[in-house]
């Protein structure tokens, strides 16, 4: 519902899903995750228009999540934190790879959260994960003002260092290296996939980060940092 409704400015906190085709306001049998998907063959009971398979896509990503946290984490304050860490990430890079923008109401709130639970967690650790967030700001806006002034354009949106950031606050500023190693990684397997599929090799074509950092912040939460 967010990654829908966020980027076109539609309200999501109080108001209630409908059909996009017909309007009808869906009920609490339809929106069971994957069951009520399953047992309407992917269409709107009330018109019979087809379900985009976006939300079975979520809710199956969303579940992984919890099961990956579910089997790695015995700690309940590590498994909720794990999961509320996962599906925000998930949110930020669908609504990054779909529009370029990561919402300040995500980034900024993902920051806070994360200094929250090292807080109330860790509370021991709030420094490093303070100067983690400061750390990861700072070096992402340093490497996009130099890019900007070598290469007159833009190399990286706005709310890329709001992210890492966001990934500081989360994981401590010792484990940034690791994230920025394993994002350019990925970052690079992103843009080869796309090429691929494409079928072209326009590499100026601009490329989401969002979703790499997510895949970064996410693995190193997961697993520590030498994967």
């Amino acid at each position: 519902m967010v990654i829908e409704r966020l980027p076109a400015g539609r309200p999501f906190l109080l108001s209630r899903s409908s059909c996009t085709s017909c309007g009808k306001t869906l009920g609490p049998r339809d929106l069971i995750p994957m069951l009520s998907f399953c047992l309407a063959r992917g269409r709107c009971r009330h018109c019979k228009a087809a379900i985009a398979p976006f939300h079975l896509a979520i809710e199956l990503a969303a579940l992984t999540i919890a099961a990956l946290c579910l089997v790695t984490h015995d700690e309940p304050a590590q498994l909720w934190g794990g999961c509320a860490l996962g599906w925000w990430l998930l949110t930020l890079a669908w609504i990054d790879f779909e529009h370029f923008i990561l919402p300040d109401e995500l980034t900024l709130t993902l920051l806070l959260a994360g200094l929250g639970w090292t807080l109330l967690a860790q509370t021991d650790a709030v420094l490093d994960h303070a100067l983690g967030s400061i750390l990861g700001f700072g070096s992402l806006w340093l490497v996009a003002a130099i890019y900007r002034r070598l290469r007159n354009r833009d190399g990286l949106g706005s709310g890329d260092p709001r992210m890492l950031a966001a990934g500081g606050a989360w994981l401590g500023w010792e484990a940034l290296p690791w994230v920025i190693c394993l994002a350019a990684m990925a970052g690079l397997v992103l843009a080869v996939v796309r090429q691929f599929v494409k079928g072209d090799t326009n590499w100026s074509d601009p490329l989401p980060f969002g979703p790499a950092l997510s895949i970064a912040i996410w693995a190193v939460w997961m697993f520590g940092g030498p994967l």
